[in-house]
């Protein structure tokens, strides 16, 4: 595996401008449905908002029926799913106890599935795969203490939950993705403010399930995140994917870099955001990606309402 250290700029970010800006919100989440983007929860009472790339508008829709923060949304048959999310203040925020699904098209919340209520927690990485749910990760009591290293397969169709093989360490505030039939758990940190860690017990391991075999494998230290990093956003790029922006002990401004995994070749530095962020979500809408809002800096301040676009 090779390490590129030069960005490859094929593509840049640039922030748009459109007639209105989003509300500041971090530790918050975004989706796409019908090419349109929403973005959702973050810490406190906060209203969904559509963002429409045709007429570079933002528009508000419903407010959650709670606080929904850190959590990995997804988009099932048009509607989106927040599966693993915290509500409460920091640092003993808790798990949210259902499965809850926003439809755009009625702009309406409704309250699914329970979640079996030992496996329970938030900062999680979700992914979509055949039709099912993954869940991997997370922690329980908040920021404070209990990370977990559990996998659950979650069918929105029957409400089954279904426990797999643990994960090989500990990991949240991450995100996760599937190339080639694999999900890759890639950054994050063991949240753990009860010992006084909060930024610094980040991840450069690459932890690995392959769905044919059940099984977890962790990639070499040559392949490990170059820069790690926690509360960044991963998504489908390319052969591969990417992680995008982020926070950690080594710098007060939250990450800009946004560093691309192809499983051939390795990583690359590809560029960087225009505004470093955490605590967001990256989606792709016709090929090209966007982010909106977070944290310019690590922690809870300041929060941002700027959207980027990549193409």
């Amino acid at each position: 595996m090779i390490l590129l250290s030069t960005p490859l700029l094929a593509q840049t970010w640039r922030t748009l401008h459109p007639s209105n800006t989003c509300t500041e919100r971090h530790e918050c989440a975004s989706a796409v449905v019908n090419d349109k983007v929403y973005l959702l929860g973050g810490r406190g009472d906060k209203p969904v908002e559509e963002y429409d790339p045709n007429t570079n508008q933002w528009s508000k829709k419903a407010k959650a029926p709670l606080e929904l923060h850190h959590f990995q949304a997804l988009t099932y048959e048009d509607k989106i799913y927040v599966i693993g999310a915290f509500t409460g203040g920091y640092p003993h925020e808790t798990p949210v106890p259902n499965v809850y699904i926003y439809d755009p098209a009625t702009d309406e919340w409704n309250k699914g599935h329970e979640i079996p209520e030992d496996r329970r927690r938030g900062a999680a990485g979700v992914v979509l795969h055949k039709g099912k749910f993954y869940v991997v990760g997370g922690i329980e009591d908040g920021h404070w203490a209990d990370n977990r290293d559990y996998m659950d397969e979650y069918d929105p169709q029957t409400g089954e939950w279904k426990q797999l093989p643990d994960l090989p360490r500990v990991r949240d505030h991450f995100q996760a993705a599937v190339v080639d039939n694999k999900l890759y758990a890639v950054g994050g940190r063991k949240s753990h403010a009860k010992e006084g860690h909060n930024f610094e017990l980040t991840y450069g391991e690459v932890d690995v399930y392959d769905f044919s075999s059940g099984n977890w494998e962790t990639l070499s230290e040559a392949e490990e995140l170059p820069t790690q990093r926690a509360g960044g956003s991963t998504i489908n790029y390319q052969n591969g994917f990417i992680v995008v922006g982020g926070e950690s002990s080594a710098q007060v401004t939250a990450h800009n870099e946004v560093e691309y995994f192809d499983p051939q070749v390795g990583w690359t530095l590809l560029n960087r955001l225009q505004r470093g962020r955490h605590g967001f979500q990256v989606v792709e809408l016709n090929g090209k990606y966007f982010v909106a809002a977070g944290c310019g800096n690590r922690g809870g301040s300041p929060e941002l309402s700027s959207i980027e676009m990549m193409k």
